[in-house]
């Protein structure tokens, strides 16, 4: 899968033209997803030094990207129709901008890697939290305790 992924206010939180702190569990989930062999483009407004800046920046903590505000790279050269749109091609985009906002990292590997919409995984969490959080029926209430299982 082509994961698409902003820089400012994604990966750090945003402070630009500079680098702002990690966001939390960033890189490690860009490295987990690296590591299940998807191809990770850097998508971003930054250009020239400050564009440098962020690619270092990320490859000292281990994220190397297929390509940067592209869909094609000299590591991975494939053919692309003249005919298409300039447009940048990815499977999926992790943005802070998202309709929603961004979901924590754990949460955005998740997604991913179950192949579940943001929805479903938090139908699941909620519904794991209401069963921790059930209150058990009476012994005189049999019935009750029978069907739920």
């Amino acid at each position: 899968m082509v994961i698409a992924v902003d820089f400012d206010g994604t990966i750090v939180e945003h402070e630009y033209p500079e680098i702002g702190e990690e966001r939390p569990f960033a890189t490690e989930v860009l490295k987990m997803l690296m590591a299940d062999r998807h191809k990770l483009v850097l998508w971003t407004m930054r250009d020239g030094k400050l564009l440098d800046d962020a690619v270092k920046w990320c490859a000292d903590r281990g994220v190397e990207f297929y390509a940067v505000n592209s869909d094609t790279s000299p590591l991975f050269p494939e053919e692309r129709d003249p005919n298409l749109s300039c447009k940048l091609h990815a499977d999926v985009f992790i943005d802070d901008r998202n309709v929603g906002g961004l979901p924590d990292w754990p949460t955005i590997y998740k997604i991913i890697s179950q192949r579940k919409t943001w929805k479903q995984i938090m139908r699941t969490e909620l519904a794991k939290e209401h069963e921790e959080h059930a209150i058990p029926y009476p012994k005189w209430m049999f019935w009750k305790s029978a069907r739920k299982k």
